[in-house]
């Protein structure tokens, strides 16, 4: 498998494009064309099973920010320029501690806009950042939780220079459309319906020193957004060795047993460790086998009956079952 990593629902593309609809009354001809300029078709939208890659999605993100001159791709009230992530992050360098580094942030981002405001908040042995929005319409955008938590706690742990796992993510609102999601994007325990949305850590982490500078900020800004937006495999160390061992061993596909015993580990203590992230062995590897049906369709030519005996179906007819209740096509139908 390429370095992609999980495929993304469509339903997150049209909250990505909820701002570009809304506040810039883009048309949807220019949506269809800013679509296809990242390689995506605009006829994925009608099918609310459908996916796409990280590597469209980035490239969304990116075309959203230059279309809309706004790195919130408008899901704010007003714009936020570009560069305006970068004076964030810059403000925190330096910062004698995470926490520190947290409260910098903040007040740059407040500068920057009104609609919302970041606090730091505490619960028993757990610290972290809880959103605070001043405008009800910005507040009801679910995609305005959902970036703007993974940005700054992407932020945080690339400021710490190393993993910085959250315990517990709380939405203020129900479960969305693209839901499931969540537990790739926050691996740990998510819950809904909460009175705030906020992330949280074990507070003693947050006592980290910064140990980032200028030079490795003019490096991550290169490679962002997609870098604090999409997931990647540090965010998820079990689940990174579990996928390693999934994909070295394929078109084996071997059980949890199996897997638990090249990683030296219980099976019980296997499973408790994929709980803490948020997902569990059946679940993981039926994302996998989804994420390189998906991405196999989109980028080769193998013919079907043997994508099927890669991924390890016993038939065509099964692959097409699985795959149907994955993404709502066949894997002809995805391909063409």
């Amino acid at each position: 498998m390429s370095g992609q990593t999980h495929t993304v629902p469509v339903s997150l593309v049209h909250g990505s494009l909820v701002g570009a609809r809304e506040q810039a009354a883009m048309s949807d001809a220019k949506i269809a064309a800013l679509l296809e300029g990242c390689g995506i078709s605009p006829a994925v939208l009608d099918d609310p099973r459908a996916r796409i890659t990280p590597k469209q999605y980035g490239a969304l993100l990116r075309q959203l920010i230059v279309a809309l001159d706004d790195e919130c791709i408008g899901f704010l009230s007003h714009p936020m320029r570009p560069g305006g992530f970068a004076l964030i992050i810059r403000s925190a360098l330096g910062a004698p501690s995470l926490e520190v580094a947290m409260h910098r942030a903040a007040h740059t981002f407040r500068l920057l806009q009104h609609d919302v405001a970041l606090h730091y908040a505490r619960e028993d042995a757990l610290a972290g950042f809880t959103l605070q929005f001043s405008d009800a319409e910005v507040a009801h955008r679910h995609i305005a939780h959902d970036v703007l938590m993974r940005v700054f706690w992407h932020m945080l742990a690339w400021l710490k220079g190393d993993r910085l796992p959250p315990r517990r993510v709380d939405f203020s609102y129900d479960v969305p459309q693209w839901g499931t999601f969540h537990t790739i994007m926050f691996p740990c325990q998510v819950q809904f319906g909460q009175t705030r949305s906020a992330v949280w850590f074990d507070a003693a982490a947050l006592n980290a020193p910064v140990r980032r500078d200028e030079a490795a900020l003019r490096a991550l800004i290169e490679n962002a957004p997609g870098n604090f937006v999409l997931p990647h495999p540090c965010d998820y160390a079990t689940r990174a060795q579990v996928r390693a061992v999934l994909l070295q061993r394929e078109p084996e596909w071997p059980d949890m047993d199996a897997v638990a015993g090249r990683l030296y580990m219980s099976i019980s203590t296997l499973q408790r460790r994929l709980a803490a992230e948020g997902i569990t062995f059946q679940t993981l590897k039926d994302q996998i086998r989804k994420d390189l049906a998906i991405e196999r369709l989109n980028t080769g030519t193998l013919p079907i009956a043997e994508l099927a005996a890669q991924l390890g179906f016993a038939d065509t007819t099964a692959f097409n079952r699985a795959f149907k209740a994955w993404t709502g096509t066949t894997p002809g139908s995805y391909r063409r």
